[in-house]
């Protein structure tokens, strides 16, 4: 129910704010700023399209919106939030992957002052419970439940048995976000495939394009690798780059990743890329600013929106790529 009512809310936002007279000055957001943190670096593929989602929730409902980034930098991500409290802004969007006791205090203090905040991409679980009345929602895929659903999809299309290995490259040790790539490991080692696992490093999650010597290296050392499954939007866009400096040819390996682009939707035409989950970040950042102003405004308690679930390849990409190259999906 809470799906289908925000995505009813989504459609009369589109049409026309929820206020009767049209003049900007009687627009939901209008007098409210909002400071959103997009989560990674300036440009990067998938929290250009979260940036996109929220500037232009932000331009309907005219509302001010500040844009910061943090390199997908737990520490930075902190950092983004104490300086925003500072702002003393209506709202605050931050990504969970810091988790709860390190988001916590800064919260408290966020409520103290008066200061909605909500959260997208990652969940803030413990925090949600305490400042859902308050506004604290979340907008984003379930990580655990997408990376299960990937991992069935991978031994379902890709006819994964038992004995055959697969390498899945995460974010393990991010509190929340490394559920997806911990269900990723637990369907395929309850299947018996073997599983070489790897941790994004900090210096690849930053920059994704120096990750070409360890899938090299990997393929090298291990040439009966049947699938790849890379738990990082922005790696997974590189994947056609990797391979090819590899030698490795599209027929010769599976892969699957997360966040479609126009890097990725050009290495599943090319067959680099076999599948993507999808969690629609554009939604992320568009239903997190409605979230905040529905909250000031109305007094409405935080949503929770499950945006992932599907799936992308090359027999449904025709119909998602020109939205890809929109910064839409």
């Amino acid at each position: 129910m809470l799906k289908r009512f925000a995505l009813l809310l989504f459609a009369a936002f589109l049409l026309g704010p929820l206020s009767v007279n049209a003049n900007a000055a009687d627009r939901t957001g209008t007098g409210m700023h909002i400071w959103f943190d997009t989560g990674g670096p300036v440009g990067g593929t998938y929290n250009t399209v979260v940036y996109n989602g929220a500037k232009a929730a932000a331009e309907d409902i005219d509302a001010k919106i500040t844009f910061v980034y943090s390199d997908w930098s737990p520490e930075k991500m902190i950092e983004n939030f104490k300086t925003g409290l500072a702002e003393k802004p209506t709202g605050i969007v931050v990504m969970g992957h810091p988790g709860d006791a390190a988001y916590g205090p800064f919260i408290k203090e966020a409520r103290e002052n008066g200061i909605i905040v909500t959260a997208i991409d990652t969940p803030l679980p413990e925090t949600q419970t305490q400042y859902q009345s308050q506004g604290f929602g979340y907008i984003g895929p379930d990580a655990y439940n997408q990376g299960a659903a990937m991992a069935r999809e991978c031994i379902q299309r890709f006819d994964l048995k038992k004995g055959d290995r697969a390498f899945v490259w995460g974010l393990k040790r991010l509190p929340t976000r490394g559920l997806r790539a911990t269900a990723i490991l637990d369907v395929f080692e309850k299947e018996g495939v073997i599983v070489d696992y790897l941790e994004i490093s900090p210096e690849v999650d930053k920059d994704p394009s120096i990750g070409t010597p360890i899938v090299t290296g990997y393929l090298a050392a291990h040439p009966d690798c049947k699938v790849m499954v890379i738990d990082h939007g922005a790696l997974t866009a590189q994947m056609e780059n990797f391979l090819r400096t590899a030698a490795v040819k599209p027929e010769d390996i599976d892969v699957a990743g997360f966040s479609l682009s126009p890097a990725t939707a050009s290495a599943i035409k090319n067959g680099y890329v076999d599948l993507i989950g999808d969690a629609q970040p554009f939604l992320l950042g568009y239903f997190s600013v409605l979230q905040i102003a529905l909250t000031e405004k109305y007094g409405f308690s935080g949503l929770n929106v499950d945006t992932g679930g599907g799936f992308i390849g090359a027999d449904n990409l025709s119909l998602i790529e020109p939205l890809a190259k929109q910064g839409l999906r």
